[in-house]
């Protein structure tokens, strides 16, 4: 496993049989590979595929152990609107949104910036929004193993907006929580503090 970084290097052998892959897919839909507009479309799209799927070659919990700091801070901390997109794996057309995170330190506090690329780990791959909500919950929780955590995950999917059903404007919610999260007064109060605009 590597730890987080940016998918800019490809490894050729695989992007090549991704992108015939591709080349079989536009052919087989009808199209005309051999056309000026699709002639690199193969390899962008595979390029682009390894790219939305770079999260199986990162490992969340190294990028928080990382960052671990010890602190004797121990009252919420929240971090709010973090974009995400993803692939809806029973479709494999995108997912996006946003997640709001909480822990209530327990002896450690992370880098802030981990949190976001925690989510981005386990939003680059083929997913469902009920196990992406699950894998960033469980991971800082078995990793920082903090007195509680929260997320909150708000998202849009194009398997129901462009396909299906054909609604627009629905929004799916999914929730979750550990530890003095599961007390109704502190999770009242993390839904409130991501609700509120405090700007």
């Amino acid at each position: 496993m590597t730890s987080y970084r940016n998918l800019e290097e490809y490894n050729i052998e695989i992007t090549n049989e991704v992108k015939d892959h591709f080349s079989k897919i536009v052919d087989d839909i009808g199209e005309d590979i051999t056309r000026e507009g699709l002639i690199k479309t193969p390899e962008r799209a595979a390029k682009a595929m390894l790219f939305l799927t770079q999260g199986y070659k990162q490992d969340a919990e190294e990028i928080l152990r990382g960052a671990m700091f010890e602190e004797s801070y121990d009252d919420m901390v929240i971090i709010k609107d973090i974009e995400l997109y993803s692939l809806c794996e029973h479709h494999m057309l995108p997912f996006f949104g946003k997640a709001h995170v909480a822990y209530i330190p327990n002896g450690h506090i992370v880098g802030l910036s981990k949190i976001p690329r925690v989510v981005d780990v386990f939003a680059r791959r083929l997913q469902v929004q009920e196990r992406l909500t699950h894998n960033i919950l469980e991971c800082i929780n078995n990793t920082l193993k903090p007195k509680g955590v929260a997320v909150v995950i708000e998202a849009s999917h194009m398997c129901m907006m462009m396909r299906g059903v054909q609604k627009q404007n629905s929004v799916t919610t999914t929730s979750g929580f550990r530890g003095q999260f599961e007390k109704i007064e502190t999770r009242n109060e993390f839904l409130k503090l991501i609700s509120a605009d405090l700007s």
